[in-house]
């Protein structure tokens, strides 16, 4: 995270301690996501919202027995009141939840429940009831909790439409922060679609300014209409507590999530078999389509997959997926994980030109995921864009830790200013294609570039993953 400047990404609650919780089976569905959301009042005050809110948000407390090694750790003890025995104490607080129904289910994140234990929640009127876990999903860190004793009087709190939030748009974080009890902040919708911050697996987050702390995981976000349109999950900061910036999951995934865990107990995710980057003006431009195209580049088909099936080809972009427009990568992949194995239709641009590919889409697996060595050579070459490059061998992977599948050429440098500084190149950096076609040599290397005029692009592969970089030809 050097490029934040030393911030560090914070989960905005629970105590980290084991492995991931092994989810019940959950018994028959309980819970039917809304067809149509819930409407709140025209005209109501902002306290108003704010009190129906907090009613529906909970303090969720676990009891377990914890390391005491892991206890004294001062990054734990700084943000958790801890004693110095080896039981956290009963109604500690652990993080926040959301009512979801009035049958007791209540959404949080999967960090605050992931390590076992007796689960409480405490309601906004005091009362401390039991719960038990009903799923949890560690690739989006969400988690569905059911509250056990009585549930009378319970507040669910009416879905919203997170997709529809607009940048600036007042929202309110409530929570537990620190174990204080329930407590709310104003703040407003500062992005969305924060990707890449490498929190989970699939991100799309919602950012706020409204204060988050550690004790909010699992606390809602709510639109100006009283609605939940996030899970708080993390802050970025450099001290460990809010700094302005705080990521919610937004509804709109949640409750795809939330639905599959009650409904099966897990969430059964699509699999298309691709690598892929964020289409950029550059890219779009080195790939014969209009400057302002948005889409999703394909880097990469493995073989065997449902991309390779339905002939999906590297350089391909993505720009609709059935009737949805792809913006980014981010999205992209959530919305194939989402989707399950189903059969989708994909809108395509190869080599400018517009297609339609059918796709069924596979069922991801921990598993759905060498090569062989070359001759050591000695060759090294420089050229024009500022950038050196030699063979791969035996010494070129070890220095660079290159995989075994990587092929190409490696660099090795990059002068400052320069036309492959200003792409990103890097040492290390393998350039397996130029302008589509394959570099299997330093010869090959210095065809490719000698030939090229106004922009280059060329396929790179940066540890287990391939980019398409376009660099801008310097004149001769």
């Amino acid at each position: 995270m050097s490029s934040l400047d030393r911030m560090t990404l914070v989960l905005a609650g629970a105590l980290s301690l084991g492995a991931a919780h092994a989810a019940p089976n959950p018994g028959p569905p309980a819970y039917a996501v809304p067809t149509a959301l819930a409407a709140v009042p025209d005209g109501i005050s902002l306290p108003d919202i704010a009190e129906r809110a907090v009613a529906s948000v909970v303090n969720i407390s676990i009891t377990q027995k914890v390391d005491r090694r892991v206890m004294m750790d001062p990054r734990m003890r700084r943000f958790f009141r801890m004693p110095p025995h080896g039981m956290a104490p009963p109604g500690g607080s652990m993080g926040s939840g959301v009512i979801v129904s009035d049958d007791g289910l209540v959404l949080t994140n999967n960090h605050v429940v992931e390590h076992g234990g007796t689960l409480a929640v405490t309601l906004s009127d005091g009362r401390e009831l039991p719960a038990e876990v009903v799923g949890t999903d560690p690739k989006t860190d969400l988690a569905v909790i059911r509250i056990t004793g009585k549930l009378d009087g319970l507040e669910p709190m009416p879905l919203g439409d997170s997709d529809a939030l607009r940048l600036g748009e007042s929202v309110l974080a409530i929570g537990n922060p620190f174990g204080l009890g329930h407590t709310v902040t104003l703040g407003i919708v500062s992005a969305k679609s924060r990707a890449g911050m490498g929190i989970v697996d699939y991100e799309d987050f919602i950012q706020t300014d409204a204060a988050i702390n550690p004790g909010n995981s699992g606390g809602a976000l709510v639109n100006m209409r009283g609605e939940l349109v996030g899970i708080n999950t993390a802050i970025l900061s450099r001290t460990g507590g809010n700094q302005g910036v705080g990521f919610a999951i937004p509804s709109s995934l949640a409750v795809g999530v939330m639905t599959s865990l009650v409904e099966t107990g897990s969430v059964s995710r699509g699999y298309l078999g691709i690598g892929i980057q964020d289409l950029d003006p550059r890219l779009a431009r080195a790939l014969n389509l209009d400057a302002s195209t948005d889409g999703v580049v394909v880097t990469g088909v493995q073989d065997g997959t449902p991309a390779a099936r339905a002939g999906l080809q590297r350089g391909d972009v993505i720009v609709q997926l059935d009737d949805a427009p792809m913006r980014s990568a981010a999205q992209l992949r959530n919305t194939i994980g989402l989707k399950g194995p189903v059969d989708v239709e994909l809108r395509v641009f190869r080599d400018g030109h517009p297609r339609n590919v059918a796709v069924t889409l596979g069922t991801l697996t921990e598993n759905s995921a060498g090569g062989t060595e070359r001759p050591a050579r000695p060759a090294e070459t420089d050229s024009r864009l500022g950038v050196a490059v030699r063979p791969i061998d035996g010494a070129t992977r070890q220095r660079y830790r290159i995989p075994d599948a990587a092929e190409g050429v490696v660099v090795t440098r990059v002068d400052p200013g320069s036309a492959a500084d200003r792409a990103g190149l890097e040492p290390g950096d393998v350039i397996s294609e130029i302008g589509r076609r394959p570099v299997s040599s330093v010869r090959d290397f210095e065809r490719r570039v000698d030939g090229a005029k106004g922009q280059l692009l060329m396929l790179v592969r940066r540890g287990q993953a391939s980019v398409y970089v376009a660099l801008e030809i310097p004149p001769r």
